[in-house]
């Protein structure tokens, strides 16, 4: 329980702040411009943290922090911006809400990070938490930013997009897990210089693309300046920097699990401001989601020594043969 209050907590506020930002992007922010809009989300975020963490790429962690910049802010951040201008704010999230077995799914194949019996428990439950607020869906949102809602064959470029956000995120996140862990040794960067890193990247990476795909930026009112001040700071150099933290110090289940909170800020603010009715179904979905990541939390730190080794990222068998080449004893635990 240490662990969660310790880890958790923080890492929550990544999937509160992407939830909100689904609202955001689909009120305030321009429709015809997702290259523009992830660019400009992406890139002042990245220079800031860069500003703090005063220290650029090395060696391998040039190409590394290319590829999860592409994963995790190019790719994501333009198929989110198209899902929240496609879908309403709350539909938007649900989708999102399956990331707890994909993120299960990819740390199992690429890290050797196998989920626990409780924690996939946890993420089915969850799972059918969000198909039940699905169930209590009001179809097209209401008017505003943004083309609106759409149900049906309609909706299926948002969903699409939902879903391509999804698969990116959750193998660019299981790849940062993979690359920060103590198997690579003493060139692991820190949390605040990989983020930037990527961040950076995958903006610069975006900003021709726009230039060519959508012309001249496009003009931004007080209200949009606004909203991209809040998506820039908030949702992205604040959300990744304690997202990418928890993924350093729990398990990559436990965090897919914390991101369940994503769908249920977006319907709150669905059913708060952009007054989608919220229901019996949405009522009961919202509880399973909570009901799945109490499940998912993370065990004691005397659990078992699976969990103890399952917490590092690495599996047991190329930790130890990691920590016999270095002549020292594990690391302690986080």
């Amino acid at each position: 329980m240490e662990a969660i209050i310790r880890w958790g907590v923080p890492t929550a506020l990544a999937p509160v702040a992407w939830g909100a930002n689904y609202y955001v992007t689909h009120r305030y922010l321009p429709a015809g411009a997702p290259l523009w809009g992830a660019a400009l989300r992406a890139l002042p975020a990245g220079l800031l943290l860069l500003a703090a963490a005063r220290r650029l790429p090395r060696g391998a962690w040039w190409w590394r922090s290319a590829v999860l910049g592409a994963l995790n802010t190019a790719a994501f951040f333009v198929l989110v911006y198209l899902a929240s201008q496609w879908l309403p704010a709350g539909t938007a999230a649900m989708v999102m809400a399956l990331s707890p077995l994909a993120l299960m799914l990819c740390a199992w194949l690429l890290v050797g990070e196998r989920p626990l019996p409780a924690q996939l428990a946890g993420g089915a439950v969850g799972v059918g938490g969000v198909v039940l607020m699905l169930a209590g869906d009001p179809g097209p949102a209401g008017g505003g930013g943004g083309t609106g809602g759409a149900s049906g064959a309609d909706g299926l470029p948002g969903l699409l997009a939902s879903l391509g956000a999804l698969l990116a995120s959750s193998v660019g996140y299981v790849l940062a897990k993979r690359w920060a862990a103590p198997a690579d040794g003493g060139g692991t960067p820190g949390v605040l210089a990989s983020t930037a890193w990527q961040l950076t990247l995958g903006g610069l990476l975006l900003l021709p693309v726009a230039a060519l795909a959508e012309g001249a930026p496009p003009a931004l009112d007080g209200g949009a300046l606004a909203a991209f001040g809040y998506t820039s700071l908030v949702a992205t150099a604040l959300a990744f920097l304690v997202w990418f933290t928890g993924l350093r110090r729990l398990p990559a289940a436990t965090v897919g699990l914390i991101g369940l909170l994503n769908p249920v800020t977006g319907v709150l603010l669905g059913t708060v401001l952009d007054g989608e009715p919220l229901g019996p179904a949405r009522l009961g979905g919202m509880a399973l989601v909570a009901v799945g990541v109490l499940l998912g939390r993370p065990r004691p730190d005397g659990a078992s020594p699976r969990a103890r080794a399952d917490r590092t990222g690495v599996p047991p068998a190329r930790r130890a043969a990691a920590t016999a080449a270095q002549g020292c004893e594990p690391p302690p635990e986080a």
